[in-house]
């Protein structure tokens, strides 16, 4: 043993600080877990829709997720999106459109501007963590769209797929829009994760059906709900 390894044995590595105030953080946390569920148990059954900030409303992904969040409403649910720009806004604009419940779960951002003008008034979120408004996406979402994104999207997306996988949500019909843009990474995972290193089951492939067409976006949800009862869905128990 080296002289260094001693003195790191002897002389362990230590915080070099903790504020008094981390403390409170979890009432902090526990704060926006009390509106959250509040305020969207009140709201009822709703599809969220995930996609880019940065999509523009000339792209065709942007008229997309603007007829799929129409024909939702029609449907009789309400639309969760991030409440920020691109397909989040897109995905309001259809459901305000449509008459249906609109609803932002925004998240504070340094370079991102505040919330849509599409969402409901009254249902405005502003969340200070990540993890709080990924709870509410996923626990109040009887199903989740996702259209071409970018990090924030795939960790949106993953997110799902695994508690899903593990059972720690209820099975949710999780469809992926855009098949030029997302059948190379499906590719990817049954060749690579799956065929080449086994890190998969081949029924994980079934999560993420992929689709370029808003009327089957309907169809695998009401096929999915003629058997299941609409409820929240993840497990925290």
């Amino acid at each position: 043993m080296t002289e260094k390894e001693k003195h790191s044995k002897n002389n362990p590595r230590q915080w070099s600080k903790i504020k008094a105030e981390n403390s409170w953080t979890m009432f902090k946390v526990i704060a926006e877990f009390v509106d959250g569920y509040e305020r969207l148990n009140d709201i009822g059954p709703c599809v969220s829709i995930f996609g880019s900030a940065r999509t523009k409303p000339d792209n065709p992904y942007y008229k997309l997720a603007t007829e799929i969040a129409k024909l939702m409403v029609d449907e009789g649910y309400g639309i969760i999106t991030g409440g920020g720009p691109g397909i989040m806004e897109a995905a309001n604009l259809g459901a305000k459109q449509a008459g249906g419940p609109s609803v932002g779960l925004n998240i504070d951002l340094p370079f991102e501007q505040g919330h849509n003008d599409y969402i409901d008034n009254d249902k405005i979120f502003n969340f200070k963590y990540f993890f709080i408004r990924k709870v509410m996406f996923v626990k109040y979402a009887q199903a989740l769209v996702v259209l071409p994104g970018g990090f924030g999207t795939m960790d949106e997306l993953f997110e799902v797929l695994t508690l899903v996988q593990t059972q720690k949500s209820s099975p949710v019909p999780i469809i992926l829009v855009g098949s030029e843009f997302w059948t190379g990474l499906k590719d990817w995972i049954k060749n690579v994760m799956l065929e080449q290193e086994h890190n998969v089951s081949p029924k994980d492939l079934d999560l993420m059906p992929i689709t370029d067409d808003p009327q089957e976006v309907v169809r695998i949800i009401n096929e999915f709900y003629a058997h299941e009862d609409l409820k929240p869905k993840l497990n925290l128990h």
